[in-house]
């Protein structure tokens, strides 16, 4: 992932990040929304930046202060970053989230961030919110950013703002500028409501100067020709640095949605864009169902091609240090294991060259053909995906962090693709690995900074993309902020080539009753290997041994809805013989890792309901709902 493009424009604030990539930027396109397959309407850097003066002045005649918070309710679209835009050129903080959010979090998210005026994307939305204004104590404006909404009493309209601030501002208001001029590097640039995977959602405080170390340290170069695709949600503090880091390089961003990506792949050929593992995983089970379905011949050809491919870049990411060493190679044994992996590019080199051309070649074209790598992120990417994905030569980067990180904490590089791990760390990032039972630190050793590599514990991280804190929070913040060092929660190893790999979650830890500690998560992640397996959940907490919840694939059974699957008990019997096939010890498990019992559920897991925007089982959610079926597995 790199061009020859000029260094981005980035400032004290995210305010003035904006003003300078209107003025370098000008009349270059810096978004575009889908109005119908195969065309796009874009607005270029100069009038993003006009909306926002207009919208941002407009929002100080109507009261808004510096350092307020004003809600802003809508998925991806041009109108959003336009009430971004203006939100935070008039020096306030916008505390965003997404269409789905539930009654219960509208009510919560506003009244705790303290919000006065809220935008609003749709009509049914905003009939949401309306019907919660007796609740809403401290809302005085309703703001709907959808032009085509019919006008409502006390509901004020995203272009009327605009053109009222325009207004203003030809007979000479520049209040705008004085706001902008008085940004602090330290203000609240936004207050994000997580979604969390447990309890009530907290506000993360995210700085100005946390956003933008995040730009200045881009690791990789883009610039003006790079075309983006945006798909997750631009509320998620993920998503969103991907479009800052856009906004900073004079990208264009493109709005799509998993409906109408295939199209938008072909129609946009985008040359990078922020992912989630889920996107990844549908893509290959499509893959290789086309590939099942297709003539013997054309099948024989995928494997052979496929297998040259795993040869000849396997061992040429060993020669280049891109292959995950836990333990550290000595000399002797890395010079030996070099020569075994030359030997074995050169002999698979030319099958390689010619199947790459004429099978691979075809497969890369689902992303467009321009794609120089995407950064997969918000969850755990699944190893035989990665792998697929990448030997195939479709560059998918890992990156980790959180909402709390601003988010990124380490990434992927071309240069530093060790496939298993997430990269190496940030730029100014610190990491320390503590030991889970005594709190003792791991990594790095205070006698000696090389040991401990390789060493598994929790991870702390501190650095500027750091939060503030949880906002009127001060005890949670307390929990994982102390010294400035962040307690992830994620379990996790530095390897001896420098890169971050993740284990586990210590919150989602198992502890059976023999007193074995268990990270569910590389369990879970190798049931849906199975091609029988769409979701699970393992469970088992104080338990004798493990069990798992698994939601079918009605594709692989040729069902209409889960539902009819769940009841089935040879579909069950097949699922959970596979499961022990790949939960044993031929694959890495020990014996207490081994599922014991299956429960076939009636559902899928489902965004805003068991799942997370970022895809992460809500684990405190389907242990509620499902406590009878957990029950009922070990009694």
């Amino acid at each position: 992932m790199s061009t020859s493009a000029q260094k981005g424009v980035t400032g004290r604030s995210i305010a003035e990040m904006y003003k300078l990539a209107a003025e370098r930027y000008g009349e270059l396109p810096a978004f575009a929304k889908r109005l119908k397959s195969c065309v796009f309407q874009p607005v270029s850097y100069s009038d993003l930046y006009d909306y926002g003066l207009f919208l941002g002045t407009a929002l100080i005649e109507l009261g808004v202060e510096a350092r307020d918070h004003v809600t802003l309710l809508s998925d991806n679209r041009v109108e959003w970053n336009i009430a971004d835009y203006g939100i935070l050129l008039a020096g306030a903080a916008d505390v965003p989230r997404g269409t789905d959010v539930t009654t219960q979090e509208i009510e919560y998210i506003i009244n705790h961030s303290d919000s006065e005026v809220v935008f609003v994307e749709n009509k049914c939305l905003l009939d949401r919110v309306i019907a919660l204004m007796p609740k809403l104590e401290k809302v005085r404006q309703l703001v709907s950013m959808d032009s085509q909404c019919p006008p409502i009493e006390g509901v004020l309209n995203l272009k009327g703002l605009i053109e009222r601030g325009r207004e203003l501002r030809e007979k000479g208001d520049r209040q705008i500028e004085e706001r902008m001029n008085a940004i602090d590097s330290e203000d609240l640039f936004t207050l994000i409501y997580t979604s969390g995977t447990t309890g009530t959602p907290k506000g993360v405080m995210l700085s100005h100067a946390n956003m933008i170390s995040q730009v200045e340290s881009l690791p990789f170069t883009i610039g003006v020709n790079d075309r983006l695709l945006s798909i997750l949600p631009v509320w998620h503090s993920y998503e969103r640095i991907f479009q800052m880091i856009a906004i900073s390089n004079g990208c264009c961003t493109y709005y799509t949605s998993l409906r109408s990506l295939a199209d938008d792949l072909k129609t946009v050929k985008p040359t990078m864009m922020a992912s989630a593992p889920r996107l990844w995983e549908n893509l290959y089970l499509r893959i290789l169902k086309n590939i099942r379905e297709s003539h013997w011949i054309r099948r024989g050809l995928f494997h052979t091609a496929y297998f040259c491919s795993r040869m000849v870049k396997g061992s040429v990411f060993f020669l280049q240090g891109k292959k995950i060493d836990l333990k550290g190679r000595n000399l002797f044994e890395s010079a030996g294991l070099g020569c075994l992996h030359a030997l074995r590019a050169i002999f698979f080199l030319a099958p390689y060259i010619a199947l790459n051309a004429v099978v691979l070649e075809k497969l890369r074209q689902i992303v467009g053909g321009s794609f120089k790598g995407t950064v997969s992120g918000g969850g755990a990417l699944q190893p035989h995906v990665d792998e697929f994905f990448n030997y195939i030569g479709i560059p998918v980067q890992e990156g980790y962090g959180l909402t709390e990180t601003s988010p990124v904490i380490a990434v992927r590089t071309t240069q530093k693709l060790v496939i298993g791990t997430v990269g190496p760390l940030y730029k100014d990032t610190e990491v320390r690995i503590l030991d889970l039972n005594t709190g003792d630190i791991l990594y790095p050793n205070p006698l000696d900074q090389n040991e401990g590599r390789g060493l598994k514990g929790e991870i702390h991280v501190r650095g500027p993309q750091v939060m503030k804190g949880y906002y009127k929070s001060p005890d949670a913040t307390e929990k994982v902020l102390k010294d400035g060092w962040f307690n992830t929660g994620d379990i996790g190893i530095l390897t001896n080539n420098d890169c971050l790999k993740i284990v586990g979650r210590s919150k989602d830890t198992i502890v059976l009753l023999n007193g074995e500690n268990i990270e569910p998560i590389p369990i879970e992640s190798k049931i849906c290997e199975s091609p029988l397996v769409d979701q699970c959940m393992v469970v088992g907490q104080d338990q004798k041994q493990l069990g798992a919840l698994v939601v079918p694939s009605i594709e692989v059974f040729q069902a209409e809805s889960v539902a009819e699957l769940s009841d089935k008990v040879d579909i069950r019997d097949q699922i959970a013989a596979d499961i022990r096939r790949l939960i044993s010890r031929e694959n890495g498990f020990k014996a207490f890792e081994n599922i014991q019992e299956i429960a076939l559920l009636p559902k899928a897991f489902e965004i805003g309901d068991e799942l997370t925007n970022t895809f992460k089982i809500k684990r405190h959610v389907v242990e509620k709902r499902y406590g009878s079926v957990i029950s009922g597995l070990f009694h």
